[in-house]
């Protein structure tokens, strides 16, 4: 278990066993402040949780969640978060230590400061100050989950709902009537631009329909590159005309645009959703049918049902229904009698970028393959 160390005392972590429970207690319902958002009442500290660690280039949060606590998404209580804090990036860097205060059941962050020793050896040995946690820029902020894995999906337009395709600007000439244009061409563009000047250029692809309504909720697109305006529309013309700035592929007459988001933050704090939540898997990335761990999904609940970025979901598969071949015979020898099994858990989900009605997420954690229809939950 790299860059885990235990220093504490035998006494302390004797202690802190026996007195786990009720120091999670009184961290998540006596010194929480008001407006916390309650963690699952099944949050507990690992056996096995060490007593600090230091960070280091390469960690995630969900990583070292997952090194002190038996469930990631506890994060916000055992750091005493309130609702706000949890909705702001959570900064911490390389060479910072996390240490675990087992009296007080919290996880709290400071740097090593030596001190020397008192019995006149001259040897130092080391403290830990604490240390507030600090909202700077954030620039070499360890990540919440691996961000190589979600990186072209944060900006890419690989979801559009309903009412952006309606209302989203499309390209309706080009120079010389060309079919295609790529780099460095001009496209002719009519639609409103609200004040914007950077759009990326998408296609409507295949219709996601919610499994459970069977209505469709929102589109998959595929990314054809960038656009920047070089000249809006003139009094009595509604073109404007653009520059392709960037082209994965090439776009032509009909494509459209939507503006260019910025850089999402990638240091957000696992947490349950604020809400109970029951999700179904609408798509996988990649139009494969199984998914496994490090896999992308979007699932048909977004932020009007109350979901945010770093909220953790539970993955189950739905219980199958089965004949009772115990229950007893009919009077025509036939066995009848049809039960449904439970739901059967089988990963987690972290919420990394989220729509009105549509979100994606990353299976961090799984035991079988996830599939569409499956469903996320809220932690139990």
């Amino acid at each position: 278990m790299k860059n885990f160390s235990t220093v504490g005392p035998r006494l302390a972590r004797t202690r802190a066993r026996t007195g786990l429970a009720a120091a999670l207690a009184l961290a998540g319902a006596l010194l929480l402040p008001s407006g916390v958002t309650a963690a699952p009442a099944a949050c507990s500290f690992r056996a096995d949780a060490p007593d600090q660690h230091k960070v280091v280039q390469g960690d995630t949060l969900w990583d070292i969640a997952g090194r002190f606590l038996d469930q990631p998404w506890c994060w916000p209580t055992v750091w005493g978060m309130n609702r706000d804090e949890i909705g702001n990036p959570h900064w911490i860097y390389p060479g910072q230590i996390i240490w675990f205060d087992r009296s007080a059941g919290r996880l709290r962050l400071g740097q090593p400061v030596a001190v020397s020793s008192d019995d006149g050896s001259g040897l130092a040995t080391q403290r830990l100050q604490p240390q507030a946690r600090v909202l700077g820029v954030g620039k070499d902020a360890i990540p919440s989950i691996p961000a190589q894995v979600i990186e072209p999906f944060l900006t890419q337009p690989l979801i559009i709902e309903n009412d952006e395709l309606a209302g989203a600007p499309r390209i309706v000439a080009t120079p010389d009537n060309h079919v295609f244009i790529g780099k460095d061409d001009k496209a002719y563009v009519r639609g409103t631009l609200n004040g914007a000047s950077a759009f990326q250029a998408f296609r409507p692809g295949k219709p996601l329909k919610d499994p459970q309504t069977g209505q469709v909720i929102a589109y998959e697109a595929f990314y054809l590159g960038t656009l920047s305006l070089q000249t809006a529309a003139q009094p009595g013309s509604d073109v404007h005309t653009f520059i392709v700035q960037s082209a994965r592929e090439e776009m032509g007459k009909g494509d459209q645009l939507r503006p260019l988001p910025p850089m999402p933050m990638q240091n957000f704090v696992p947490h349950a959703p604020v809400q109970p939540v029951a999700a179904r898997v609408l798509a996988i990335y990649g139009g494969v049918s199984h998914a496994g761990q490090n896999q992308v999904v979007s699932i048909n609940r977004g932020q009007l049902d109350g979901l945010d970025v770093g909220a953790v979901l539970e993955l189950y598969h739905t219980g199958k229904t089965v004949s009772d071949e115990t229950a007893p015979k009919s009077w025509l020898g036939l066995r009848t009698q049809q039960v449904s099994l439970p739901d059967e858990k089988v990963g987690k989900l972290f919420i990394f970028r989220v729509f009105k009605h549509v979100s994606y997420g990353l299976i961090m954690q799984v035991s079988a393959p996830v599939e569409v229809g499956d469903h996320a939950r809220s932690p139990e």
